[in-house]
């Protein structure tokens, strides 16, 4: 931010605000505001930019940092005009595409020959796709590469298909668009659907609020014989697994067991760096002991509990 001795007097400000043929004050509009802003910033020459990009690797100075993100507030501006949407205020979106800017500024290397406009295009881009995916609904539409992908072409390259007579088949799309035909079936439901709130009552008829639809989905609470088979399981574990504590004549199994394998309550596991620095081990040989000995343990309760393999992960 500029300092306050920087900025025009509040009666220049005032003085500059637009008015109407009749004398009164125009109605205040931000994005207008924010562009005189913007120009108020000079353009710098590709030596200039260099220059302010070598001090700021070099010496983090800050000044210098704020010049070569005032410089480029132009850009923001035009690639946010490229994502803008109905459903968002472009000044969300420069708000976003600034805070790209900014890490591109950060990350800026001076020395590869690339111009911080280049550069840069990238980190606003990647900001303002994020901040779309991530309000375009409150159920996020796409967490992958091939879904946020989908998210921006998806309906223009079935407009395209249809304005050439094409019928935009899922199969279709998804070739144009490179990308999997499930992905394509999938984004097309998430797109067409609305979110619904869980909260929201449904209707009992006569104009009367029913439930809400949190309070109609099934309970997930055990019922009591199954609290009841968890607890003789779990008892029947810690009593196969004491018994074989007694059993490890190893003082390095015995250490692994009682530190990483089932260590008291309360306290993190020891990783394996740990205890091969304790021992004097690699942390590989650490890793075989613990292989093996987990390897013992899961054959002597294969062979003492019932439905073992129904109980446990496959290894």
């Amino acid at each position: 931010m500029a300092d306050e001795q920087d900025q025009p007097p509040r009666g220049a400000i005032e003085r500059a605000a637009p008015r109407s043929a009749d004398g009164g004050l125009v109605r205040y509009d931000p994005l207008r505001a924010y562009m005189a802003e913007v120009a108020r910033h000079p353009l710098l020459t590709r030596e200039e930019e260099h220059e302010l990009a070598v001090r700021y690797a070099a010496t983090g100075d800050v000044d210098a940092a704020y010049k070569l993100v005032a410089a480029n507030l132009r850009l923001v501006v035009k690639i946010a005009h490229e994502y803008h949407r109905s459903a968002f205020q472009l000044l969300d979106l420069i708000q976003e595409g600034n805070l790209g800017l900014m890490q591109a500024v950060k990350k800026y290397d001076p020395m590869k020959g690339v111009k911080l406009s280049s550069y840069a295009a990238w980190w606003i881009r990647a900001y303002i796709i994020r901040f779309i995916m991530d309000n375009w609904r409150l159920v996020k539409l796409g967490t992958t590469q091939a879904q946020r992908k989908l998210f921006f072409n998806l309906a223009k390259e079935r407009e395209k298909l249809l304005g050439m007579g094409i019928e935009p088949t899922p199969r279709l799309l998804a070739k144009n668009l490179d990308v999997g035909e499930k992905d394509v079936e999938e984004m097309t439901a998430r797109m067409a659907s609305d979110d619904l709130s869980l909260d929201l009552p449904v209707s009992a008829g006569d104009g009367e609020e029913g439930p809400t639809r949190l309070e109609r989905l099934p309970g997930r609470a055990p019922g009591a014989d199954e609290a009841m088979a968890d607890e003789e399981l779990r008892r029947l574990f810690q009593e196969k697994l004491r018994a074989f504590a007694g059993e490890i004549a190893d003082e390095k199994e015995r250490y692994i067991f009682e530190h990483r394998l089932l260590p008291p309550e309360g306290r993190e596991p020891m990783t394996l760096q740990e205890i091969g620095e304790r021992f004097g081990l690699t942390r590989e040989r650490a890793r075989q002991i613990e292989a093996r000995l987990t390897g013992r343990l899961r054959e002597r309760l294969r062979a003492e509990i019932p439905d073992f393999e129904l109980l446990t992960p496959p290894e």
